[in-house]
């Protein structure tokens, strides 16, 4: 989506912007703050998670907000830089936020969510799905996106039901999500019988993968299909050098790659497979979520992320409602632990029983004639989901 990052300015201009909220005076307010990569590598995002979060915030605003309480947005952009999502996060709280929304990558929340946890208040990573997550920071800390390993495994029942045995698997050790997705489906695939033939390495942001490649073309027998959980830029440059060298292996890949980069690569691109949080199937909610978006914004959603920011804003009201208006981060903590098939864009949510990721469904989407086209919504057996490590 990084090609896509111009069409965002005029919400970068509002970024330091609090979102709309009625007169009321701030002790009436429910203060909500979003700790973003509004520019740099998180950009394409965390600027559609925005986007998601204020339509929440706008919608639930005008009907009232949330028990006669209005919603007040705090809004910053930490660049996409680790260090300066603590700091960033320390200024936000220093506001005076209830709740706190996190970054799509799970360094810098883990940045914010340290700040956070110090301050008792209930932090939700808005895409970050690295299951680990909420355990590397402390109880106040939740996933809201779909995990790596519900993902992984998704990926891993698809790729024995097309009957593919034999799979390459190509990782980058540089973040947890792109490591562990590739490890959790490994595992799935060869604990149901296929067989990982190898699996390679690169460096995030190299461009160059003519040395995977011809590992890859070396192999034999040929894999008979190759997965990842590389992003951009590294989706892009691999999947066009693999077609380059005459690899017509099917690909399969995960979230970080729903947008609409992946759309606009080609032919390169055809027929690729990859999982993420929803599908706006007909009479979905997420149907009636890209049309209310349509409506505010002027265009359709670019990603997903669009919806699983608005989840987050619907999860908070949900829990804001369980503890009878009590904004306490104690209360409000254990609100979001035991919340159960709370209605978002996406379909529904559930803490309670999960230790803070939530059970949701996986949507699987292959990319058809540029266009993003609905393969299944699949819901993995939880024995065969790998522990989170």
């Amino acid at each position: 989506m990084a090609k896509n990052i111009g069409k965002y300015g005029a919400l970068l201009a509002t970024i330091m912007a609090v979102a709309p909220f009625c007169a009321a005076q701030a002790q009436d307010a429910i203060k909500i703050g979003f700790v973003g990569g509004f520019t740099g590598y998180l950009a394409p995002y965390d600027q559609p998670t925005l986007q998601g979060i204020e339509l929440a915030v706008e919608q639930i605003n005008k009907a009232g907000g949330i028990d006669g309480k209005q919603i007040e947005l705090i809004s910053r952009d930490m660049r996409s830089d680790t260090a300066q999502a603590a700091v960033t996060a320390q200024e936000v709280v220093d506001q005076g936020v209830q709740v706190m929304i996190a970054p799509c990558d799970v360094d810098p929340a883990v940045a914010t969510g340290q700040i956070t946890q110090a301050a008792q208040i209930p932090t939700i990573a808005a895409c970050a799905s690295t299951p680990i997550l909420p355990g590397m920071v402390g109880d106040y800390m939740f996933a809201n996106y779909t995990a790596d390993n519900l993902q992984a495994t998704a990926l891993a029942d698809y790729a024995l039901e097309q009957g593919y045995k034999n799979a390459l698997v190509l990782l980058s050790r540089d973040t947890p999500y792109t490591e562990m997705l590739p490890r959790y489906f490994a595992t799935v695939f060869e604990k149901k019988g296929g067989t990982v033939a190898a699996t390679l390495e690169f460096k995030m942001g190299q461009q160059d993968f003519s040395a995977e490649v011809t590992k890859i073309k070396e192999l034999s027998p040929a894999p008979d299909v190759v997965m990842t959980a590389a992003y951009e830029p590294d989706f892009p440059a691999f999947i066009r050098q693999l077609r380059s060298a005459g690899i017509t292996a099917p690909v399969l890949g995960s979230d970080g790659i729903d947008s609409p980069t992946t759309l606009e690569l080609g032919e390169v691109a055809e027929g690729v497979v990859f999982s993420n949080a929803g599908y706006p199937t007909p009479g979905s909610a997420l149907e009636k979520f890209n049309a209310d978006f349509k409506a505010h914004f002027g265009e359709e959603p670019s990603a997903i992320f669009t919806a699983t920011g608005y989840d987050v804003i619907k999860v908070v009201e949900a829990a804001v409602k369980a503890t009878g208006g009590n904004l306490e981060g104690p209360a409000l903590r254990d609100a979001i632990d035991n919340l159960e098939n709370v209605a978002v864009a996406t379909g529904s949510i559930t803490y309670k029983g999960m230790n803070r990721v939530p059970l949701r469904v996986v949507a699987l989407n292959k990319v058809q004639g540029g266009q993003k086209v609905h393969v299944a919504n699949v819901t993995p057996n939880g024995a065969d989901v790998p522990p989170a490590q």
